[in-house]
């Protein structure tokens, strides 16, 4: 094994502390790089050292490879961690590392672009027995041809970017009509936001579930596969809140998914931390999506049940250790859930919200965790992501927590911007999300929030019944207030289960 001395993250945010935190647990010493807009945030002052690497725009600072790869010297730094977005997924940045005798925790570069884009992707796991959902392999070359494909395999069909994720340049299109004026937009937002206009098209599966598989692989021929995570509450293809086990996966599905989640990184020869994303449709039947070639934002569910620290194992097995454990050692335990809680209004489109936290008060008790970059006083800027936290709850089972998920949000105090966390509150609380009845569509299926008008009103509910709570804990006032006596048409979910919603 090559011992690691000194990590530098090359991030920010919550993942940045999360990782700096397993390293000092392990006696590594870190470092961390920064921009001149985090100067002040969390990750730098949680690192031994830290290192500005530019202005605010992501790519004159946590972009430009030069940069990081020369603050990993100054630092004296023999491995970089490059946690989730930024560079994580880019081959020449692990490349770029190689070169500089620096270890990336991480996949090998040539993985890395195996899977890093879509097509190439689908080409090469349906090679191995992966199923895919019906459409095209490689990029499109025009828009004719894009609609040529569609007609064949019939519409709706989904227009996506080849490279890339996180629900950019991605569109539904459901006629002929709609394609070229789609095409042409999805290729725009996959080069702004990539630098790669390509796109390929794959018929759309109506209402599907969102499953992933994690999966570890070492350098020494061993790969095991961690249960599945079900992402299927997501807002523009962006995930909301995750679990894990999935309630639409039985036993001899979770086999099956897992060994083609095995295929497909096998194939690619990967090593360390993956997760292998899939479509299921009605007839729990699955269909591969993506590779995500790094730690994903929702390891921690997979962490509660598996009592694994998946952090830990990336290191290890960086450095060239072997797996801690064999498939048949694998025994999820429980139920766990994850809320990121963003800096967004969900009454008002999920706009952002960025501003000074005034008050920051995090909810404890022994199944809670909470992963977070923010504190009382910090500035919430508009330049990077807006997640804040992630709030995750255990439970032996499904109900228990979900029912330990609601109490946490209440108690979960952030004051002097908006956030999701009534979002969240009003999720947990529908009877379908409870029901286990989800999709990828769900929230404009079955959630009202934005379309309900009076988004103001709702902000103001969500007000009250906030400060109520945190301060009486008990009965409702005898007459609500004037703000929430205008307010109908929709739940409390602030108010939880048992306590009377005001009308």
């Amino acid at each position: 094994m090559r011992p690691i001395r000194k990590v530098l993250v090359a991030n920010r945010g919550e993942i940045a502390c999360r990782i700096i935190a397993c390293c000092q647990a392990m006696g590594i010493q870190t470092a961390t790089v920064f921009s001149e807009a985090d100067r002040a945030s969390r990750h730098v002052l949680d690192a031994s050292e830290a290192i500005c690497i530019g202005p605010a725009p992501s790519r004159q600072s946590y972009l430009d490879i030069g940069k990081v790869i020369d603050a990993a010297r100054r630092s004296g730094a023999d491995a970089i961690h490059p946690g989730y977005g930024f560079l994580s997924e880019n081959a020449d940045f692990a490349a770029a590392c190689e070169e500089a005798g620096i270890l990336f925790i991480g996949p090998p570069p040539a993985a890395i672009r195996a899977l890093g884009s879509k097509t190439a992707a689908r080409q090469l796991v349906s090679t191995h027995g992966v199923p895919l959902v019906p459409g095209v392999q490689e990029p499109l070359s025009s828009a004719t041809d894009g609609l040529a494909i569609a007609r064949q395999i019939g519409f709706p069909v989904l227009i996506k970017a080849a490279a890339g994720g996180g629900g950019k340049g991605m569109r539904v299109v459901r006629s002929a009509d709609e394609f070229a004026p789609a095409f042409e937009r999805a290729s725009s937002e996959a080069a702004a936001s990539f630098g790669n206009s390509a796109v390929y098209v794959e018929k759309y599966l109506a209402s599907p579930r969102h499953v992933e598989i994690q999966v570890m692989a070492d350098s020494h021929g061993n790969a095991i596969y961690l249960g599945e995570r079900e992402c299927s509450v997501q807002r523009r293809h962006q995930k909301l809140l995750e679990e894990t086990p999935s309630v639409c996966v039985d036993p001899e599905m979770r086999r099956r998914m897992g060994e083609a989640a095995l295929a497909a990184v096998r194939a690619a020869g990967y090593t360390n931390l993956g997760t292998v994303e899939f479509l299921v449709d009605a007839n729990r039947e699955f269909y591969f999506l993506e590779v995500n070639t790094r730690l994903q934002v929702e390891h921690p569910v997979t962490e509660a049940v598996t009592g694994l620290d998946l952090v830990r194992e990336q290191l290890h097995i960086a450095a060239g250790g072997r797996l801690s454990l064999r498939q048949e050692d694998v025994a999820p335990r429980g139920h766990a859930i994850e809320c990121r809680i963003l800096a967004e209004d969900p009454f008002d489109g999920f706009v952002p919200s960025p501003g000074r936290i005034r008050v920051y008060k995090e909810p404890r008790a022994p199944w809670l965790r909470v992963d977070t970059g923010v504190y009382a006083g910090y500035e919430v800027s508009l330049y990077y992501d807006p997640l804040l936290a992630k709030l995750i709850a255990w439970g032996p089972d499904r109900p228990t927590a979900v029912a330990r998920m609601q109490d946490a949000l209440r108690d979960y105090v952030i004051e002097g911007i908006r956030t999701t966390i009534p979002f969240h509150l009003l999720l947990l609380e529908n009877a379908e999300f409870q029901a286990g009845n989800l999709a990828t569509d769900f929230i404009d299926r079955h959630m009202e929030i934005e379309r309900s008008g009076g988004s103001r009103r709702h902000r103001d509910v969500a007000a009250i019944a906030a400060a109520w709570l945190r301060g009486a804990r008990g009965a409702a006032p005898a007459q609500a207030p004037a703000a929430t006596r205008a307010t109908s048409g929709w739940k409390l979910a602030a108010l939880g289960a048992g306590r009377r919603p005001w009308a």
